[in-house]
């Protein structure tokens, strides 16, 4: 995971035993802000990180010790990564049922992103419902139908072309009468350019008022994936974010931003295909993954 961004730092700060080797401040900057472009880290973001860096740096000298070049820089990216509020802790969820609309496009791993949010709810007691409010695709009916009978919780669907807004209008009432915990919402995910797809989930936000939006989004992409998300961000909006596929993403930097560009929070992390491969994000963790 993230090797890239991680084999990189480490050649960087192991190339002296001691951790003193001394470099130039202006080597640092260009050679740290190099790693990150490397590792899709946005260029406005890189530019940040070095600028901070170098701000903090800058009382030593012209030159300065790599161990503390590293230090500084775990410093940087836990402030950028901390002026954005955490997540909230669905388990404390303030109402019931408390409704969660998915967003993402087709092969981002939303829909099973979604199954692994109902197991990790149920296995912390909670009930859940799942709504397959994705009619565009009867694969995605299938599918949410299939994950929820391994689950061990009930689907409500109708059949493919139907209104998605029934849909999840039919699982919150369903959770209601029932006194359910959760409604999870799965949702359209073709082209995000899409003008239909776009009216369809303003309809689906007008109808079932979900207490949380949640933009999926593939690691994987990189840059691409904060272009995907500030469409919906423009045109739906959202409030917190869940990244997939960190378990295959060599390069690391998508993390870093999604979270300063988005300026939203980090809800989870996925890490594989499991109903268990899904932790929460800590920027500790993060960090200790990129700067070993």
């Amino acid at each position: 995971m993230f090797e890239g961004i991680k084999n990189k730092f480490i050649k960087l700060f192991k190339s002296s035993t001691s951790g003193t080797e001394i470099i130039r401040r202006d080597e640092v900057e260009n050679t740290i802000r190099n790693i990150l472009l490397e590792a899709d880290v946005d260029y406005d973001t890189a530019q940040i990180i070095t600028e901070r860096l170098d701000r903090r740096i800058i009382k030593s000298g012209r030159k300065i010790e790599m161990d503390l070049v590293k230090e500084y820089l775990k410093e940087t990216i836990t402030e950028i990564l901390n002026e954005i509020p955490p997540a909230l802790d669905i388990l404390n969820a303030p109402k019931k049922p408390y409704v969660i609309l998915f967003l993402g496009i087709n092969g981002t791993g939303k829909t099973t992103t979604i199954s692994k949010i109902a197991s990790y709810l149920r296995k912390n007691g909670k009930r859940v419902v799942l709504a397959a409010a994705d009619t565009f695709r009867a694969g995605a009916i299938e599918q949410i139908s299939a994950l929820g009978s391994d689950i061990g919780v009930n689907v409500i669907k109708h059949t493919a072309g139907s209104d998605p807004s029934s849909v999840a209008f039919d699982a919150i009432e369903h959770a209601k009468a029932r006194d359910i915990d959760y409604v999870l919402v799965d949702s359209a995910g073709r082209m995000q350019t899409n003008k239909n797809l776009i009216d369809e989930m303003r309809k689906i936000k007008r109808v079932a008022k979900p207490d949380l939006t949640v933009m999926v989004l593939d690691s994987m992409i990189g840059q691409d994936a904060y272009n995907q998300a500030e469409v919906f961000m423009n045109e739906i909006k959202f409030d917190a974010v869940i990244l997939t596929k960190l378990d295959t993403d060599a390069r690391g930097g998508a993390v870093l931003t999604i979270v300063h560009q988005l300026k939203k929070p980090v809800l989870f992390l996925g890490t594989g295909q499991g109903f268990d491969d899904l932790i929460k994000f800590d920027p500790k963790w993060y960090i200790g993954k990129i700067i070993p």
